[in-house]
């Protein structure tokens, strides 16, 4: 195989985690987007969360260390695979990681009752 071929199969199909991160970044959802516009740059109350981080073997929506908080947003695939999240919530919880999960459409329709769910539980964590 040639290094010609190798590059191009790594752009097509990330082989890190880190790098699958990055490709997430560069195709957000219309949710993800939305979400992001409120905690990106500390506009959450001065919280800092971090978009598509890099948490091997998995990659997180959105993470607030300080909170050890991850915010997932699930469209429709999540439906069939449920048994897959509620492995990774585990390994997360594990870790010392809650995770909250949201659905895109209540993101997009219901965007105030999800901010508020996740500053309600920055509260609880003790970070605000």
């Amino acid at each position: 195989m040639t290094t010609e071929i190798a590059k191009m199969n790594q752009t097509k199909s990330p082989t890190t985690t880190k790098e699958f991160a990055r490709q997430l970044r560069s195709e957000q959802t219309e949710a993800e987007q939305k979400i992001w516009s409120v905690l990106r740059d500390r506009r959450l109350q001065g919280i800092k969360f971090r978009r598509q981080h890099p948490m091997p073997p998995y990659v997180l929506d959105f993470y607030c260390h300080s909170a050890k908080l991850a915010i997932e947003l699930d469209g429709s695939q999540h439906i069939e695979q449920e048994s897959y999240d509620q492995q990774r919530t585990e390994f997360l919880s594990q870790q010392g990681i809650l995770v909250l999960r949201f659905w895109n459409h209540d993101v997009l329709q219901r965007r105030e009752a999800v901010l508020e769910t996740i500053w309600k539980t920055l509260r609880e964590r003790g970070v605000l």
